[in-house]
């Protein structure tokens, strides 16, 4: 049995299930983080988002996020790192992600984004 996730191909990311996982507020957070740290580092662990939720609650949110195609999961030994797919979903939804992404951020007090998320600072690493 593989370990590593299945995830979509560019070509089966479908629009319509990548706005709906989007609406998710824990889901539109996870990705405002992973957008926010890809400065410092393209990757964070599922750990550092365990402030936002119970673990097998984001584990649910992971796994939505990267059947819909807006993240990619990559193994290492016990650990789950999360990027997002920024090529993949600007080339079949060119702006897409950054719309999202900037909209959020205009919002993140209203949409308290930010609350409860400790995610670690990636260069403390």
């Amino acid at each position: 049995m593989s370990r590593t996730p299945l995830h979509p191909t560019r070509e089966q990311i479908e629009l319509p299930m990548v706005l709906d996982c989007l609406s998710d507020p824990i889901r539109l957070t996870i990705v405002y983080q992973l957008a926010q740290q890809e400065r410092v580092s393209s990757e964070l662990c599922c750990g550092d988002f365990n402030g936002l939720a119970g673990k097998s609650n984001l584990a649910y949110h992971f796994a939505k996020l990267r059947e819909c195609g807006v993240m990619q999961t990559r193994v290492a030994g016990t650990n789950r790192f999360m990027r997002l797919r920024r090529e993949d979903l600007e080339a079949r939804f060119p702006g897409l992600l950054d719309a999202v992404i900037n909209s959020a951020a205009k919002d993140a007090d209203r949409l308290q984004l930010l609350s409860g998320c400790d995610v670690v600072d990636a260069e403390s690493n």
